[in-house]
């Protein structure tokens, strides 16, 4: 049992499964699999309800991008980047070279990156960043980003689920970083497929429109 596991035991889980997603859709570095998980991994044993757990950590999720959503749309990049270097981003594991890599990569893949980069670590938690710089469409934003966000809770909550079948509780925490990794490039994978797949299909698009 590590330390998340003992909040969500101690406060309640769905309460905590929803504060600690909106921690870490903010700036505060919240390892999703070690809430969504376990907590799927209970649910498995009929304590608690496996729906709820996704939706539970999907609002959070929701509500603290928005939050990024906004701080970013209204105090701009300077503000960002300075927060990113100062004492209290390095506490949150933060930096500008994150916050940079999260623009390019929403720059990269337009607004559909607010989806796919609920996938993505590091991009997870800083994508609703320039999401705000961008200015969005907000309705737009929080689609994408509870279809991205109950996407990936729903990958954790199944992975849960399946390793209670399989894992004694002593060492789920080992399975789930293994199995998280597996997890990590395999929807990597599929993103940069799928991404290959749209560029070639356009430009194919383009060729043909050159050539009638």
């Amino acid at each position: 049992m590590n330390f998340i596991t003992n909040i969500l035991n101690s406060l309640g889980w769905y309460p905590t499964i929803f504060v600690l997603m909106l921690l870490e859709s903010t700036v505060v570095p919240v390892p999703s699999e070690f809430v969504v998980t376990p907590a799927a991994y209970h649910a498995a044993s009929g304590s608690l309800n496996v729906f709820l757990v996704i939706l539970f950590a999907t609002l959070g999720a929701d509500v603290g991008a928005s939050i990024n959503y906004f701080v970013a749309l209204y105090v701009g990049r300077p503000v960002i980047y300075k927060f990113a270097n100062s004492k209290w981003g390095k506490m949150c594991l933060l930096n500008q070279e994150k916050v940079e890599k999260s623009e390019k990569y929403f720059d990269d893949h337009g607004v559909a990156a607010t989806l796919t980069g609920r996938f993505v670590p590091v991009i997870r938690h800083l994508i609703s960043i320039p999401a705000g710089l961008a200015r969005m469409n907000y309705g737009k934003f929080i689609l994408f980003t509870t279809i991205g966000a109950g996407g990936w809770h729903s990958v954790l909550a199944a992975m849960g689920w399946y390793l209670h079948a399989i894992v004694p509780e002593d060492q789920l925490n080992e399975k789930i970083s293994e199995y998280a990794e597996y997890i990590k490039i395999f929807i990597i994978a599929l993103i940069v497929l799928a991404i290959v797949y749209f560029v070639a299909k356009k430009k194919m698009g383009k060729k043909q429109e050159n050539n009638a």
